[in-house]
């Protein structure tokens, strides 16, 4: 075989959202996309906001000299200036603009941090459940994951954390609201988790950091905070996208923001610019810069997402199923009601609902529902949840 053992092994294990995207696509070609209920994909269907078609027409129509060269690899600085003063406003810390990167989307960003950060063998702590790309980005970087479960109500278990920590560990990688669970960590939380990493950073003689991924924090239910790691240490990092606040994900336009106060940060900006170039991004897509610079202010209309919270948690709460309602996000994580995830989620697909098994996100037990998808579908698919439901129960 001409592929690395490592990638055929990645590939035998990869994604099973995409695999059951690609499931999806079979499906409905052989039944009638009206007749499956794909929940399967995290991809927005909600339309960006109308100013977006406004303020892309007018950028586009722009002819100044230069306006499509290279820019400095961490982006236009009048643009990281603009998004200073809203993570600013968000963490509650005054960020420069120095002290951001553009960055071409979360997954990005992420990578840039871990290239920057990790020595090979380093460790890395992700929670589960989580994104399941996490452990591939800290591979890609000679990194070593190491997963440790939240509590039953997917909350920060902070003592197997503290027992999690090692010489080697180098960060723990957060996300909030959560993707598959919906779940946001309190301030409380946060606090306690960044006395805890900086406890044990002192006890080790070096920096943990604290990295989190926030691309769902503008969607939130029932008047949720989403809270500011900076404030919970200044060893933090802070990275996002537009891909969900905007329902841009094909655009691939994000950020990073360091904490103004982070240790080493002359060094780690260095790092972290110089790893934009060389991991191959260069920078970050120069129309989307200048596009997101001047919608700051703009989200797309998250009322949506609640009434399909509202509709879908009315669904399989009728048929049964135990779930905890999503605080953020677009997703439920209900329990399987057999212990086989996998079986169970095969039950569903012989209902023609399309559901992401929970080992896929290091949860076994569970499945995850993604609701950015038409109501209709929501609603239609209440009679085969109660019908999958009847048939695992025997």
């Amino acid at each position: 075989m001409s592929i690395s053992d490592k990638m055929r092994a990645f590939a035998e294990t990869s994604s099973w959202i995409r695999k059951m995207f690609e499931e999806g696509t079979r499906m409905k070609a052989q039944f009638g996309t009206e007749n499956v209920f794909d929940f399967s994909l995290g991809n927005p269907d909600v339309p960006p906001p109308p100013e977006f078609t406004t303020v892309i027409k007018e950028i586009a129509a722009d002819q100044s000299p230069g306006v499509h060269a290279y820019m400095p690899n961490g982006g236009y600085p009048w643009v990281r200036e603009i998004l200073a003063t809203r993570i600013s406003a968000e963490q509650g810390v005054t960020v420069a603009a120095g002290d951001m990167l553009m960055t071409c989307g979360a997954a990005g960003a992420i990578n840039i941090v871990m290239k920057s950060l990790l020595n090979p063998g380093d460790e890395v702590i992700l929670l589960a459940p989580y994104f399941v790309e996490y452990n591939f980005y800290v591979d890609n970087h000679e990194g070593v994951s190491k997963v440790i479960n939240t509590d039953r109500g997917f909350n920060l278990d902070l003592a197997a954390i503290e027992v999690a920590i090692t010489a080697k560990t180098k960060a723990i990688l957060i996300n909030s609201p959560n993707n598959p669970t919906g779940q946001i960590y309190s301030q409380d939380s946060l606090n306690a988790l960044g006395r805890l990493l900086d406890a044990a950073g002192k006890r080790l003689g070096t920096a943990i950091y604290l990295i989190a991924d926030e691309p769902y924090r503008k969607i939130v239910f029932d008047n949720h905070e989403v809270g500011s790691v900076f404030q919970a240490t200044r060893n933090s990092i802070v990275l996002s996208s537009y891909s969900k606040d905007l329902s841009l994900p094909g655009e691939r336009i994000g950020y990073l923001a360091v904490h103004p106060g982070i240790e080493d940060k002359a060094a780690l900006l260095g790092a972290l610019t110089l790893a934009n170039r060389i991991l191959g991004f260069v920078n970050a897509p120069a129309l989307m810069q200048r596009m997101v610079a001047r919608l700051q202010d703009v989200s797309i209309d998250s009322s949506i997402y609640t009434r399909r919270r509202e509709l879908f948690c009315k669904i399989l709460s009728e048929a049964g199923y135990d779930f905890m309602p999503p605080k953020g996000a677009f997703y439920i994580f209900p329990k399987a009601p057999i212990a086989d995830d996998v079986a169970f989620c095969a039950i569903l697909q012989e209902h023609k609902i399309l559901a992401v098994p929970g080992c896929g996100f290091g949860a076994p037990g569970y499945f995850r529902l993604a609701f950015c998808i038409s109501d209709d579908v929501i609603r239609r698919s209440a009679t085969p949840f109660q019908r999958a439901m009847a048939q695992a129960r025997g």
